[in-house]
């Protein structure tokens, strides 16, 4: 999932970065309120992690304006400022979430993991499909009880499909989500990185879970689907009443 990091002071910056893209995130910076708002405007980030003190324009001009304009990608406010009136003022021009300064790693991966989640209208952490089990917390995968060994780029479109199950996406949208804007690759690697994962998600799999949808990129098995591809549905379907029409 791609981040946009907006925070003036650089040491932070570098080592949340850092441990960011360890959690599996593409992350992107700014170190002022004006490439913060020009950045957030032109991306579809999945979360926006917010200063509220910024050279140029500060965090809560840039909470009213982002809102005002529709942008939805879920912001959490990570700040000195802890007192209840800076709190409720976020809240109330829309920011998601709230992390005072000084914090906890592990806690701001998972305010940001469960942001994600509820983005996608996503409660369990543990996303089921068919015989597979995605951990999000733990970021661990399992299929037909079997562990899954994962790179972190396997695992973050592993994820994004799953979030998007049922829909079609296309490669240069998943490339979007998945890497950062200093990234040289193009969207093009996506197959490769798709091919990779079917090796280690559906080959020996009588029901294979990502599928292509030529000439528009790739989707991930909704319920629905799985539920029609079952073998109780084939028997069902091949049960099913024939119609004779009655004698006169």
């Amino acid at each position: 999932m791609r981040v946009l990091l907006i925070e003036d002071y650089k040491p932070l910056v570098r080592a949340l970065k850092r441990g960011l893209e360890e959690e599996c995130f593409a992350v992107d910076t700014a170190y002022d309120g004006e490439v913060g708002a020009y950045k957030a405007q032109t991306v579809n980030y999945d979360v926006i992690i917010l200063d509220l003190m910024l050279p140029k324009e500060d965090g809560l001009s840039l909470l009213q304006r982002w809102r005002r304009a529709n942008i939805k990608s879920p912001v959490l406010v990570l700040t000195a400022r802890g007192g209840i009136e800076d709190k409720v003022r976020c809240f109330d021009l829309g920011a998601d979430d709230y992390l005072t300064k000084p914090f906890g790693i592990a806690e701001l991966y998972a305010r940001l993991r469960g942001l994600i989640r509820r983005s996608h209208q996503v409660k369990n952490p543990i996303v089921k499909a068919h015989d597979l089990e995605i951990h999000t917390s733990e970021r661990t995968v399992k299929r037909a009880g079997n562990a899954i060994h994962l790179t972190p780029r396997e695992y973050a479109l592993l994820e994004f499909l799953a979030f998007h199950r049922g829909e079609v996406v296309s490669r240069s949208m998943i490339w979007e989500h998945l890497y950062d804007e200093d990234d040289q690759n193009t969207s093009n690697v996506v197959d490769v990185y798709i091919r990779y994962l079917r090796k280690k998600i559906d080959r020996g799999c009588d029901l294979p879970l990502i599928i292509t949808r030529w000439g528009e990129g790739y989707m991930f098995r909704s319920d629905l689907a799985l539920d029609q591809t079952s073998p109780a549905a084939a028997t069902n379907k091949r049960l099913s009443p024939i119609a004779v029409p009655r004698r006169l």
